[in-house]
């Protein structure tokens, strides 16, 4: 009996002991790095409140406490997920009042709103309300065997709250750069693009502070892969990002790692200054959109830009492939 146990217990460490570097490293060791511009769009998931306004010399929103960034899930019990359902909601009553049900701090909340009718007899809110976002930035990778992406390397917020923007789905598609606004120090600049919505190169599940991630859905190109580099294989030195400043050309620019920081840290993993004449002369260092460009060093995709240093705009910050990666496979 006791040699019966002795065995199964091996059998379960040797099991367990398989089955851990599995979950470890999930994604692939080789990946292809991006730098393409792209066109997001981002639904949200319920109808996000960005404002209030006074109706008939009272506020709808404050009567029955509600706020911008709050996020209104259902009207009378039913789920609404855009402004469409939530305009047929109210459109379909005959009552002035409505029961919502909506999320704050990521805590459930009920109330009840007053509706007022204007002049043309339409029903008033007194709430400023989205339901998706669109913008643009790079794409940092794609993981050939699973077909994760992961681009921009820091979260989506909504403009009016400053809080990320909670998402239901979206979609990543074409975009060209036209046009370049240079950064100055206390100022950055930016990049001038159109996209075509049309064409449509993957699916967003994921708005994290690691950045948008999902699944690429267009034709992947696997002549080039770089090995990933685990954080204690980036060094301070030179490196080389990958961006588009004109129309749909990738280029790579020359910068230096300057510090190297934790990588428990959600995206600000490491510094780097742009060290390329070429790139100053066209931007004054990093701009917006430029999120999401892969930092490569040597053979390895080490990270991607994250963040510029608003009082210098020739530096900026990065986050580990890694961080971008797991966040991925959530």
């Amino acid at each position: 009996m006791l040699l019966k146990k002795f065995k199964k217990s091996i059998f379960l460490l040797l099991l367990f002991t398989l089955i851990i570097p599995i979950n470890a490293l999930a994604y692939s060791d080789k990946i292809i790095a991006g730098g393409q511009n792209i066109g997001i769009a981002l639904n949200s998931d319920g109808v996000l409140i960005v404002g209030t306004y006074e109706v008939k010399d009272t506020s709808p929103a404050k009567e029955a406490g509600l706020k911008t960034g709050d996020i209104i899930e259902k009207i009378n019990g039913n789920k609404v997920s855009n402004i469409e359902e939530m305009a047929t909601q109210i459109n379909d009553l005959k009552d002035d009042e409505i029961d919502i049900t909506y999320m704050r701090n990521n805590q459930e909340k009920e109330t009840t709103l007053k509706l007022y009718k204007d002049e043309s007899n339409v029903y008033k809110t007194g709430l400023y309300v989205k339901d998706s976002i669109t913008g643009i930035g790079t794409l940092t990778f794609i993981d050939p065997t699973t077909k994760n992406f992961g681009a921009l390397g820091h979260e989506i917020q909504e403009q009016t709250t400053g809080k990320i923007f909670e998402v239901k789905d979206g979609t990543i598609f074409s975009s060209e750069v036209t046009g370049i606004l240079p950064s100055k120090d206390g100022s950055p600049g930016e990049k001038q693009a159109e996209y075509d919505k049309e064409d449509i190169k993957g699916t967003v599940s994921e708005n994290t502070k690691q950045g948008i991630f999902g699944k690429y859905t267009d034709e992947i190109n696997e002549s080039k892969t770089y090995n990933v580099a685990k954080p204690n294989e980036v060094k301070k030195g030179k490196a080389k990002i990958l961006t588009v400043l004109d129309g749909t050309k990738i280029q790579e620019y020359e910068i230096n790692i300057t510090q190297i920081n934790s990588e428990k840290q959600k995206n600000k993993n490491f510094v780097f200054e742009i060290t390329d004449k070429e790139l100053i002369h066209k931007t004054g260092g990093i701009i917006q959109g430029m999120s999401g460009s892969p930092i490569i060093q040597g053979d390895n995709i080490i990270g991607a830009v994250t963040h510029v240093v608003i009082n210098d705009t020739h530096k900026g910050y990065g986050i580990f492939i890694t961080n971008m990666l797991e966040e991925a496979e959530n």
